[in-house]
This record gives structure tokens, C-alpha cells and sequence, in this order.
């Protein structure tokens, strides 16, 4: 056990550590004699290194002065006394209990120019520190810099081949349509080989109950229609009225110009017409089986389409490779293409409706379209190989189709029904999202407006107009007494203005669902029928094509603007 001795008041332990002898040296700054305060004692110097030390130890055999953490290491490595050489053991060290040491301060805070050196010097290391701070700061910023300049180099990359993807996916898209899928394609597309227009017997696969297989709308059409739908759709956001568009004043001075007897005399009457904006060609299709193709520009027919066995209801234009489509009471639609001469060449004969042929509506697209039959179907085609796609019908009615028409972006199709109703169908998924109920008679016309907001019908009772946002009728106009249908509604293209065909035409000006959608002008039917079948906008609304029941398209425009002629 370790004996512990206080320098405190005199004691026999005392007596007895004095009596050993111990060696103790003042500090050199202590001085000697005066230079000592009163009562203090002085400070015990260890003797194997010259300092003052921190935590003393006396050995009971010299009496010699050391510091705890030296004599320790010394005699567990040499187990004597480094001064005496004499053996020494950890029991023969007695700790000595003495005052704080106080360690001098050094030379140069012993002065006010030295303590302004040790001043200067820290305030030079804490400005070298700033700088280097500063140097990494900026380091850092133009690392960041150019990791930014790369990220962004990477995205423009990344959103450039995104882009050459897509085109490549549209590209191969294409090309999958025009290779048939299987050989019983192969064979559909063989059996349309043309015969003088004829399209030759074939044999189809049949599922169960008698009905024809149908490949349906594959993932790869509905990624394209999808794809075009938002393109439209972030087009229109930023479209504004032409500002070549007809004004206001003009569409009330607008009176007939021309009129030309396009179809026989033995069956009169126009049923349908289309205007192909970018040529200024405008088709009809009439009573006497024919479609009629007319360029207004010069006044001469371009082509007359013989082909059909009954009347022609419905005739459109496609946009792209001069193609040209035709619905039929004989239940076939027709697709033409312009060739070399000029003249119209019958590609396809498409066979799939059961019942006369009412409506045909081209999507956005322009490689695919839908025809609407009374046999309670209607049919998505793709254009380029003639192959239904997919044939649908309704289960909870009866009644047949009408009457059709795409949305603006495509991927609504709206349909007109023989029981006055309206069908709004998500052309995705061939599901029947919405119905409208309201009218009298048969849906005879169905027209989408351009912003994609409004959709105007037309029946016996006169036309209604529907709010598509909110899905409910918001304003009904009734220009002809009961006995008096209306034949034909149809927007502009830019949907400024809506044009009514029935006893006479007339023109409105389009407003919002609050406001009052006024009466521009009011034509009537010069032909002497009383029946105005079908009205078609031209381009920037500068003229209006007006087709009745007798055999003449009459147009309606500015007097003295180049087309007077009949």
C-alpha cells in the first residue's frame, strides 16, 4: 500500500520525510532570498529533468525528487534509481501532495511589443486560413460551374436522341402497318387487288357466332394517336385567329356566287361535300351514285368517282398522298388515289358495314379513319393497307349511326344515332363514355369545335349545342318550323364562326357558353328545293360551299373576289 504525505502543519511524517534527506531545488524564476514572497514555499524542482513537476514523488532510499510518470517508466524498464543506481521499486515511491504549478509565461508576452508580435503573427495565420478558404470557394464554384455546363450538355443530349427515338418509333410503327401481320392479311390485302374497281370474293376467319376476327387498335396505334393527341393539344394552346380570317362585316356581305351542276339530272341531289383546304378542292357526293372532285380556283371538274351502286352520303378528303374516301348506301366505302393523269383510282373496297354507310371521319393523324353504319357499328380502318381494325357496336340500343366526327385531338369520337341520341366514345379503349339525349328525329350532323371545348348536333328539332367540359347542353337554336329539318351544322376551322343548313343557311358567330351566339347572315336556298343537304367553310372562311336536292354546288363568298362564274 502506497503511503500518501501532505505538506501541511508539522507532523511526525513530517519529521520523518525531512529526515530523509530530500533534495529539493527553487525554480530559477522563484530567485532567492527577497526575491521570495513571504510564507510562500518554494517550488521542488525534480531532479532527473530540471522542471517543476506536475504530480511529485519522494523515494524513501535517496530522498530524490521526481516526477510520478518518469520514475515510473525508468523502474519498469531498469528497477533502479536513475541518479543513485541503487535498486528501485514502485513501493519505495511516496507521491508528495504540493501546490498548482504555475507555468512562466513566455519572453514575448512579457511585453506590449511583444504581445503585438503574437498578435500580428495570429492575425497573419488567420488571414492565410481566409485565403485558402477562398481559393477552395472558388475551386468548388467552377467545379459546380462546369458540372452544371455538362448536365445541361447531357440533357440537350438525352432530349435530342429521346427525339430521334420517337421519330424512329413512328418511322417502325409505319413501316409494321405496311408489312402484314399474318398471311390471312396477306391474303386480304392480295383480294384487293383491283378488277375494274372490283374487289374480288374473299374468305375470311370467322370467331364465334359468325363474326369476323378483328386485330383491334394495337399498343403501337394508340402510342401514335396518344402522341398526336398531345402534340394538337399543346398546338392549340397557342394558336391564335388567322389574321386572314373573314371578318364579321364580310360574312354579312357574302351573297351566291357561282353555282355548278356537278351530277345528273336524272337524280339530282347533293348529300355530302368536303373542301380540301391547302388545293382548294371541293368533293361531293350525290344522289346519282358519283362523288364529284371540283377545283373552285378554276371552275372545271377534276374527276368524277363511279363505283358505287346507291347514293353517296359521305365523301372526304385526306390531308396527305392524295387520297380520297367515300361512304355509300350500298354498304361499302371506297378509298381513292389520285394517280398520274389526275384521274381518281379505286384502292380499296372495304365490305365490313351490313347497312348503309352514313358518316366517314378521317383522325388527325391522316392514317386511319372511322365509318358509321345503320347496321348499330362503326369501324376504326387503317388507311394505307384498307384493314378494319376493330368494328364496334352497342349492345344497349338498336339504332344505327348517322352520323360521326373525330375530336379535334383525336382520341374522341363522337356519333349521331337514328334515336336523336349522341355517343361519345374514348377511341382508346372503345368504350362508350357519354351520352346525350335531347333531340327529336335522327342525328343527322355532328360537328367538334376547334378549341375541342363545344360539340354542335343537329336533328329535326334544330341544332343543340353541348358544353364538353361540364357534358350538358348549354344553348339550343330552332331556325325551321317543325316540319323542317336541319341537314347540316359545321364549325370553321378556326371555330369562330358555325354555319346551319336546312331550309335556308345560316351563319353564327361563335361566342362562350354565357354569351349570346348572334346571327351574322341568313342565305336562302336559290336552288328551289327548299332543302340545303350539307354547308362546308372554306379556307379562312372566305367562301361557303352549299350543296341541296337539286344537282348544283353553289358558292357563297365576296362579290368581285375572282370566283363569279356559272
Amino acid at each position: 500500500m502506497k503511503s500518501r504525505i501532505l505538506i501541511q502543519e508539522p507532523c511526525p511524517v513530517q519529521n520523518w520525510v525531512a529526515s530523509l534527506n530530500v533534495k529539493v531545488k527553487t525554480s530559477p524564476h522563484q530567485g532567492q532570498g527577497g526575491n521570495q514572497k513571504q510564507g510562500a514555499s518554494p517550488s521542488p524542482v525534480i531532479r532527473l529533468s530540471g522542471e517543476v513537476p506536475v504530480e511529485p514523488v519522494v523515494s524513501k532510499k535517496s530522498g530524490l525528487l521526481f516526477g510520478k510518470g518518469l520514475i515510473e517508466r525508468h523502474i519498469s524498464d531498469y528497477g533502479k534509481c536513475p541518479i543513485t543506481g541503487e535498486s528501485l521499486s514502485m513501493d519505495d515511491i511516496v507521491p508528495v501532495k504540493a501546490g498548482k504549478v504555475v507555468k512562466p509565461r513566455p519572453v514575448q508576452a512579457a511585453s506590449i511589443p511583444g504581445m503585438l508580435g503574437m498578435f500580428q503573427i495570429e492575425w497573419d495565420g488567420l488571414m492565410l486560413s481566409n485565403f485558402a478558404l477562398e481559393q477552395q470557394l472558388h475551386t468548388a464554384r467552377q467545379e459546380l460551374s462546369h458540372a452544371l455546363y455538362q448536365h445541361d450538355a447531357a440533357c440537350r443530349v438525352i432530349a435530342r436522341l429521346k427525339k430521334e427515338r420517337d421519330e424512329a418509333r413512328s418511322l417502325l410503327s409505319q413501316a409494321e402497318r405496311q408489312i402484314p401481320m399474318s398471311a390471312s392479311i396477306v391474303a386480304t390485302a392480295n383480294a384487293s387487288a383491283l378488277n375494274n374497281g372490283k374487289r374480288v370474293a374473299e374468305d375470311e376467319e370467322l370467331g364465334p357466332g359468325g363474326k369476323k376476327i378483328r386485330p383491334g387498335i394495337l399498343a403501337d396505334i394508340i402510342a401514335e394517336l396518344t402522341d398526336c393527341n398531345a402534340a394538337l393539344s399543346q398546338q392549340r394552346k397557342k394558336r391564335q385567329i388567322p389574321p386572314t380570317l373573314a371578318s364579321v362585316d364580310d360574312l354579312e356581305r357574302y351573297t351566291q356566287l357561282s353555282s355548278h351542276p356537278l351530277h345528273k339530272t336524272n337524280k339530282p341531289g347533293i348529300l355530302s361535300t368536303d373542301i380540301h383546304s391547302s388545293k382548294d378542292f371541293i368533293a361531293t357526293g350525290g344522289v346519282d351514285t358519283n362523288a364529284v372532285l371540283f377545283d373552285r380556283t378554276s371552275g372545271q371538274i377534276l374527276s368524277t368517282l363511279s363505283g358505287h351502286s346507291k347514293k353517296v352520303n359521305s365523301v372526304k378528303f385526306v390531308d396527305r398522298d392524295e387520297l380520297f374516301v367515300t361512304g355509300s348506301a350500298d354498304k361499302t366505302v371506297r378509298v381513292w388515289q389520285a394517280s398520274e393523269n389526275g384521274n381518281y383510282i379505286c384502292q380499296h373496297i372495304l365490305k365490313d358495314h351490313t347497312a348503309e354507310v352514313q358518316a366517314v371521319t378521317i383522325h388527325a393523324t391522316n392514317s386511319y379513319f372511322v365509318t358509321a353504319s345503320l347496321d348499330n357499328t362503326w369501324c376504326f380502318y387503317d388507311l394505307s393497307s384498307g384493314l378494319c381494325l376493330t368494328q364496334v357496336g352497342d349492345a344497349s340500343g338498336s339504332e344505327g349511326y348517322t352520323s360521326a366526327a373525330f375530336h379535334p385531338d383525336g382520341l374522341i369520337l363522337g356519333t349521331g344515332t337514328s334515336e336523336a341520341l349522341v355517343k361519345i366514345w374514348d377511341v382508346k379503349s372503345q368504350s362508350n363514355v357519354a351520352r346525350f339525349d335531347g333531340h327529336i328525329g335522327p342525328v343527322t350532323a355532328i360537328s367538334f369545335s376547334e378549341n375541342g371545348y363545344f360539340l354542335a348536333t343537329a336533328a329535326h328539332d334544330g341544332v343543340k349545342l353541348w358544353d364538353l367540359r361540364k357534358l350538358r347542353n348549354f344553348r339550343n337554336f330552332t331556325p325551321y318550323d317543325s316540319n323542317t329539318p336541319t341537314n347540316s351544322v359545321g364549325f370553321d376551322h378556326s371555330g369562330s364562326y358555325l354555319a346551319i343548313a336546312g331550309s335556308d343557311i345560316r351563319v353564327y358567330q361563335v361566342a362562350n357558353v354565357k354569351s349570346e351566339w348572334n346571327c351574322i347572315k341568313t342565305f336562302p336556298d336559290l336552288s328551289g328545293t327548299g332543302k340545303a343537304t350539307c354547308v362546308k367553310f372554306g379556307p379562312d372562311a372566305k367562301y361557303l360551299a352549299v350543296g341541296s336536292m337539286d344537282r348544283n354546288l353553289c358558292i357563297f363568298g365576296l362579290p368581285g373576289d375572282g370566283s363569279d362564274q356559272s
